[in-house]
């Protein structure tokens, strides 16, 4: 009993830090634009300022329709967005479709160490509300420094990385793998809470 009351007194003078389960989406935290996994996210939406990796075995299985809300939100509301090293040039009119607004797309040419280098100037610059880059090779210290830039320029960062890389440590925020048979992503991390235990259908399906 006098160890409930000592604990009691050290809470009251603030000397020790209670934690409290936040379940509300935080405001700070972006909408994906896809309900289904706003709803199994912790934060209701993607991790602010701060690095998300998005998985694949393969190109064009929906990895860019999965962030196509997010960049037609910000390129409408005249914020810019940079593509940084992507393995295709992008098609101009699925984009638009998607309701991207192409004057505020920049894409940057670049090759492995530059595409890194390009990407954190980018995020630093603080000039941006979205970088993408797609890395073949980055270790946890390339990322670690993508996750800091992104801190310090308050932007959203999002890294394509091939889906072997899901067995490796990473510093990022969120982790994501988007899978083609069935259509469908797996959060593999989130911060602030326990990744879904269940794969999500493809909201874009």
């Amino acid at each position: 009993m006098s160890s409930v009351v000592a604990l009691d007194r050290l809470l009251d003078a603030r000397r020790v830090w209670r934690g409290q389960f936040v379940s509300a989406p935080s405001p700070s935290n972006p909408s994906t634009g896809h309900a289904v996994l706003d709803a199994a996210l912790p934060g209701g939406g993607w991790p602010a300022a701060a690095l998300s990796e998005v998985l694949t075995a393969a190109t064009g299985i929906g990895e860019l329709r999965l962030l196509w809300p997010t960049l037609a939100r910000l390129t409408q509301a005249n914020e810019r967005v940079v593509l940084v090293a992507p393995p295709h040039l992008p098609y101009p009119q699925a984009w638009q479709d998607a309701g991207i607004d192409l004057r505020h797309l920049s894409i940057v040419r670049a090759q492995a160490r530059d595409a890194l280098w390009a990407a954190e100037q980018c995020l630093r610059s603080g000039s941006c509300a979205a970088v993408l880059c797609w890395l073949r090779q980055a270790d946890d210290r390339a990322l670690r420094r993508l996750q800091v830039a992104a801190a310090t320029g308050q932007t959203l960062a999002f890294a394509y990385r091939p889906l072997e890389e899901a067995t490796n440590p990473s510093p990022a925020a969120l982790r994501l793998a988007v899978e083609s048979q069935p259509p469908r992503i797996r959060v593999l991390k989130c911060r602030g809470g326990l990744a879904p235990a269940r794969p999500i259908a493809a909201p874009w399906h």
